[in-house]
């Protein structure tokens, strides 16, 4: 079964920055998905913010436009979110997925921007 492990998350305060990793595991064929970061807090569901397919093709929400990237190796089966210029509305608990979640979520990994 395919498991996912997101790491990096920590308290940043305002202007900081994260980088996020995801390590797919388990037996899914990474490479012909779209892999995707989302985010949830205790306000919203679950919002996908940054996708990735090829080498630049990312999709971006218009929060985060600018100042996340997002990056993949389908070679090691990692995607990766580099976080940047935070603001307290990038906090939240981040997961990594397909763009369609179609694997089991993991633990997830959680981002507070404070001062």
């Amino acid at each position: 079964q395919v498991q996912l492990v997101e790491s990096g998350g920590a308290t940043v305060q305002p202007g900081g920055s994260l980088r996020l990793s995801c390590v797919v595991s388990g037996g899914g064929i990474f490479s012909q998905y779209i892999m995707g970061w989302y985010r949830q807090t205790p306000e919203k569901e679950r919002e996908l913010v940054a996708s990735v397919y090829g080498g630049r093709d990312a999709v971006y929400t218009d929060s985060v436009k600018g100042r996340f990237t997002i990056s993949r190796d389908n070679r090691k089966n990692p995607v990766s979110l580099e976080m940047n210029s935070l603001n307290a509305g990038n906090t939240g608990v981040y997961y990594c997925n397909t763009a369609q979640a179609n694997w089991p979520w993991g633990q997830g990994t959680q981002v507070t921007v404070s001062s």
